[in-house]
C-alpha cells in the first residue's frame, strides 16, 4: 500500500485535496493537530512545522508521496521550504507535489515567485521524484485585493493575467495525486481559461458579486505608501506590490492547458470562482 500524506489540510486547496481524496491519504501533516479536519477514512494526523527538522522527520517517516502546499508567507520561507523537503528526503519519501506559481523564477518580478524556484531547485537536487504544480494567482482572491469601499489600487496598468480558481488547484492536484506515477518529472501550469485585467476583474465581479468594484493606478510610489497602514516590513510591502507588477508585465497572461488535461474539465472563469 502507497502511504500518500497531505500537508496544508487546514486550508482551503490541501483540505480540499484531503477530503476528495478520503481514504486514500494515509496521513495529514499539520502544525496543530486540533484543527486537522476530519475526512474518510480516518487518516493519521501528525504535528510538523516545515521548519521544525526533527518533527519533519518523524511525521514523514515511511511516506511513499508527499503533497506538499507551500509555506505561509514569510521572510523565512525559504529556509522552511528546504528544511522541510531535506527531512521528506531523508525520511525516504520516494515522490514529492509541490505547489509552486506560474512565474517562478530566481528574478521573478512577484518576489515570492523567487521562493517557489528555491523550493523548485532544493526539489530537483533531493533525490526524491517530483511533480511542481505551477500555480497562477487565485482568481477567488481578486475581491480580497479591494479596500472597503470596493477599489483595487495598484501598479498594475493594463496587463492580463490568466488567474486560476482554488478549486480547479485543487482538482488538478487529486487528479495527479490518484495516479502519482504517471506524473513524475512534470511541470503542470495551472491557469484560468482566459487572461482579464485588473480593472476587467473589478467590473465582472461588480456584476457577478452585485456590488461595487473599481480600479484605480497607482505609481509603484504610490502603492507603497498606500499600504504601509497595513505593515512595514520590506518583504510584505514587495509582496504586495509585485503582485500588481507582475500582472502588469504580462509574463502571467499565457492561458495553459492543463487544467482540462489534468481533470477532464475546462477551468472554471472568475465568475464560476465565486460560486
Amino acid at each position: 500500500m502507497t502511504v500518500l500524506a497531505v500537508t496544508g489540510s487546514t486550508g482551503r486547496v490541501g483540505g480540499q485535496v484531503a477530503r476528495r481524496l478520503g481514504p486514500a491519504v494515509g496521513r495529514l501533516v499539520v502544525r496543530d493537530a486540533a484543527r486537522a479536519p476530519r475526512i474518510d477514512g480516518d487518516p493519521e494526523v501528525v504535528e510538523a512545522s516545515y521548519g521544525d527538522r526533527a518533527a519533519a522527520l518523524r511525521a514523514l517517516e515511511g511516506v511513499d508521496v508527499l503533497f506538499m502546499v507551500s509555506a505561509a508567507e514569510s521572510p523565512v520561507r525559504r529556509d522552511e521550504h528546504r528544511t522541510f523537503i531535506e527531512a521528506a528526503a531523508e525520511a525516504g519519501v520516494g515522490q514529492i507535489v509541490y505547489t509552486s506559481f506560474a512565474g517562478a523564477a530566481p528574478d521573478a518580478i512577484f518576489t515570492l515567485g523567487r521562493d517557489h524556484h528555491d523550493a523548485e531547485q532544493a526539489i530537483r537536487a533531493s533525490g526524491m521524484s517530483w511533480t511542481l504544480l505551477r500555480d497562477n494567482f487565485y482568481s477567488d482572491f481578486f475581491p480580497l485585493f479591494a479596500d472597503e469601499e470596493g477599489v483595487v489600487r495598484g501598479p498594475a496598468g493594463d496587463g492580463v493575467v490568466a488567474a486560476v480558481a482554488r478549486a480547479d488547484v485543487a482538482d488538478a492536484a487529486v487528479a495527479v495525486l490518484q495516479d502519482p506515477a504517471r506524473h513524475v518529472g512534470e511541470v503542470c501550469t495551472l491557469t484560468g481559461p482566459e487572461a482579464f485585467s485588473v480593472r476587467q476583474a473589478c467590473d465582472r465581479m461588480t456584476t457577478a458579486l452585485g456590488r461595487p468594484f473599481s480600479y484605480v493606478e497607482e505609481t509603484v510610489e504610490e502603492a507603497y505608501a498606500s499600504r504601509r497602514r497595513w505593515s512595514t516590513e520590506p518583504w510584505q510591502l514587495d509582496a504586495w506590490v509585485s503582485t500588481y507588477l507582475a500582472i502588469g508585465s504580462g509574463q502571467l497572461a499565457a492561458v495553459s492547458p492543463d487544467v482540462e488535461r489534468l481533470t477532464g474539465h475546462a477551468p472554471r472563469t472568475l465568475e464560476q470562482a465565486f460560486s
